[in-house]
């Protein structure tokens, strides 16, 4: 959440938002995406922290765009986890090719994000069409990206993040009787998010625990075990979300059914932003 706070502070001028407000927002945004299929978490976060801060025009896209920025440096830290599992631990044979096309999508998206936020920006008065000037305020999101120090600040945080993550799958290795390893850790971590990639259902219940399984198969745990560490781990991992979710989404004022309609919202607030700029 700070790390994308420092995002925010780099792509939209003062008065920024406060820390407990980004915090609010990105804990909601947890929710979302633990409880609700596709990415709606990533709205809602957007939808929370615009309530917070002064709107202008193009304000919307310009928060899309952090966290699209965001994501790219989450793509770094990932990355840097996949490589390590790459040598220190046996990837499935099934994960390998879905594997390879998220390492190659991601890199193409941050090469994209690199570009897009070197790119000159003209004034706002000669875009054309609705579309090109919400473009041009999202661009204004990844201005963190042409800032080495801003960026590798958060990029550190992002690395954090994950190191913590990764513990967390090793003390949970713990809890379940699995004798535990950095690279059993870290292989779980990576299958997770391999298949958490592609969010058909909420959290892809069922699907995580047989990849998690799976892959511990060479480390000499049976698959029954397998499955129940990968529904402990999971819930684990989702009561950090939907615990901290709830009590922001109650502190925000807004329902559980409101985060539902978050692409909804999304629209609105996007021919908000065009009228105010018609108007400016």
């Amino acid at each position: 959440a700070y790390a994308w706070g420092i995002v925010i502070k780099h792509a939209i001028p003062p008065p920024w938002p406060r820390r407990r407000n980004v915090f609010s927002a990105f804990c909601i945004g947890l929710l979302g995406n633990a409880a609700l299929p596709g990415r709606v978490g990533e709205l809602a976060r957007v939808a929370v922290v615009t309530r917070h801060i002064r709107r202008r025009p193009g304000t919307w896209a310009t928060i899309v765009g952090t966290v699209f920025a965001h994501r790219l440096l989450d793509v770094v830290a990932s990355v840097v986890l996949v490589l390590l599992t790459l040598y220190i631990a046996p990837i499935p044979d099934w994960a390998s090719p879905v594997l390879a096309v998220a390492v190659g999508v991601g890199f193409g998206l941050l090469l994209a994000g690199f570009l897009l936020a070197r790119k000159h920006h003209r004034p706002l008065s000669q875009e054309l069409g609705a579309f090109r000037r919400v473009l041009h305020m999202a661009r204004r999101g990844l201005t963190v990206l042409r800032r080495p120090g801003p960026a590798l600040t958060a990029l550190f945080l992002q690395l954090v993040g994950w190191t913590a993550q990764l513990f967390a799958v090793f003390t949970t290795l713990i809890a379940f009787g699995i004798e535990p390893s950095i690279e059993a850790a870290a292989l779980v971590l990576v299958v997770m998010n391999v298949v958490m990639i592609f969010p058909f259902w909420p959290g892809n219940v069922g699907l995580v625990q047989a990849a998690v399984a799976a892959s511990l198969l060479p480390y000499g745990v049976s698959y029954p075990h397998g499955i129940v560490f990968g529904i402990g781990l999971q819930a684990i991992e989702a009561s950090v979300g939907l615990g901290l979710g709830f009590i922001f989404l109650a502190r925000e004022g807004f329902t559980f059914a409101m985060l539902r309609r978050m692409p909804e919202v999304t629209d609105l607030d996007v021919d908000e932003d065009d009228r105010v700029e018609r108007i400016a």
